[in-house]
């Protein structure tokens, strides 16, 4: 029963690796562009600036602000709305809209718009730069593996070889024809070449592994690359000079443009600050009403009894009886709608500000905004000193690493050789084991030397290829 379930449980996994397909270096690169964490969190940063710049341009639209408030007042208080005193508890009601737009501010708005402007763009090529270092990074490791590849196929067949001479050896000990030390050292070459294999396949294993991590990849199981055949190697006449390839270079590579875009933001940054020294003129407009629990309107006025109130004479001196009369009403609040209506206003300001002095602020932040577009200046000519050089570092390495392919090539030819001629001495029992395992470990390193020259002559052309602007593909 338990075996059944293990088997239940290893079906997923087996059918997911027989699901996954190789992966080619255009596959791996194009799978990092769309999962790498930092292109993302670079993409989420240009997202950023072109928030602040449609920021900066809403900046030019006037903002409207609305607004209201209730407050409730006891004990004697001077009604807002009819400056009466009044003793019992009121409540009141107030409601505001308002605006206000700049008018002048020395250009900083114009000059913080298009600082934004070349700050996204910026970033865009910032962008393009992570996406150009994780590229290299993905071709390198890739080269990598095939080359770990490559060393592993070399050792097993070193393997086979010994094993075959093992077999051939066994023989002629068995028949007396040899002593029977040279089959213990040909058994000792064959553990230590069990051994390499070992080490190869643990080397072979890490190279997956830094390419897996690379790609960040969540289920690298099953995972395995394409290998192309790539024993075509260019030869030294084909390479362009240094100056060819900065000069392809020097018009498309993000890092150029990017410190330019960094000198013309600061350039921006100092109108910026100078706009300071520039009088600020802002207009403003608003409206607001209110009610008040307090208003009171007279209703219901009704004529009472006349009372004697007082005496008065005619003409002729006859005394005569005053009556007044008593008038009966009420208080009723007044309406929300006529009070709202009523108590209405609006104005419109403006606002004249003029600098005189802010504790020399303006003039150290224009200062140090000149600081800055000196030290970008010198960032533009660092960026493309720093091109130039790395250009120059990777055809140099890129012709010594031909050269040393070269030569190893010519070295394995003649290895080749002697070794050809060592085994037929020891095949006719001319030469001992010790001295025909040392002849083809000499041939083996030289093999596995021509195999790290040929790898990375091939990563050194593709950094080249990458500075003049051609797509990293095998």
């Amino acid at each position: 029963m338990r075996k059944y379930w293990l088997t239940l449980l290893f079906i997923p996994i087996i059918a997911i690796v027989s699901a996954q397909e190789s992966w080619s270096l255009e596959d791996c690169i194009h799978y990092a562009m769309e999962n790498n964490i930092q292109i993302k969190t670079q993409q989420l940063n240009t997202e950023i600036n072109q928030n602040q710049l449609s920021q900066s341009k809403l900046s030019l639209v006037p903002g409207l602000n609305a607004g209201a408030s209730e407050s409730v007042t006891f004990g004697r208080n001077v009604d807002p709305y009819t400056n009466d005193f009044s003793n019992e508890n009121f409540n009141s009601s107030n409601f505001q809209i308002s605006s206000s737009v700049t008018l002048f501010s020395g250009l900083q708005q114009y000059n913080n718009i298009k600082k934004a402007e070349i700050d996204t763009k910026a970033s865009f090529l910032l962008l393009e730069q992570t996406k150009n270092n994780i590229s290299l990074a993905i071709a390198s490791a890739y080269l990598n593996v095939l080359y770990s590849m490559d060393l592993l196929d070399l050792a097993k067949q070193q393997k086979e070889i010994t094993q075959q001479q093992f077999d051939r050896t066994s023989i002629l000990v068995e028949k007396g024809s040899l002593p029977e030390q040279s089959k213990y050292e040909l058994e000792a070459q064959l553990a230590n070449e069990e051994l390499n294999i070992v080490n190869n396949e643990n080397q072979l294993d890490l190279a997956k592994l830094n390419l897996i991590q690379l790609l960040e990849l969540e289920d690298p199981i099953g995972f395995n690359i394409v290998r192309p055949e790539i024993d075509n190697i260019s030869s030294e006449s084909t390479m362009m000079t240094v100056d060819q390839i900065f000069f392809e270079s020097a018009q498309r590579m993000p890092e150029i443009e990017y410190a330019e875009l960094n000198f013309l933001s600061a350039e921006k940054n100092l109108a910026i600050a100078k706009g300071s020294n520039y009088p600020r003129l802002t207009m403003s407009a608003s409206y607001g009403t209110g009610y008040s629990s307090a208003s009171k309107d007279i209703s219901n006025i009704s004529l009472g009894e006349p009372y004697l109130s007082g005496f008065a004479t005619d003409n002729m001196g006859t005394l005569l009886d005053v009556y007044n009369y008593n008038y009966d009403y009420t208080y009723v609040n007044r309406p929300f709608s006529d009070q709202i209506s009523d108590n209405a206003s609006s104005v419109i300001a403006f606002n004249l500000s003029i600098p005189i002095f802010n504790g020399l602020q303006t003039k150290t932040n224009i200062d140090n905004s000149k600081i800055y577009i000196e030290q970008s200046k010198l960032q533009v000519d660092q960026a493309r000193k720093d091109l130039y050089k790395a250009i120059q570092q990777a055809h140099a390495d890129a012709l010594f690493a031909l050269k040393q392919y070269l030569a190893t090539e010519k070295t394995l030819d003649a290895m080749q050789l002697s070794f050809d001629y060592t085994q037929k001495r020891y095949d006719q029992g001319l030469l001992n084991t010790t001295d025909f395992n040392v002849a083809k470990n000499n041939l083996s390193k030289t093999e596995a030397d021509l195999l790290r020259a040929k790898y990375e002559y091939i990563f050194k052309l593709k950094i080249l290829d990458f500075y003049r602007g051609i797509t990293i593909k095998l």
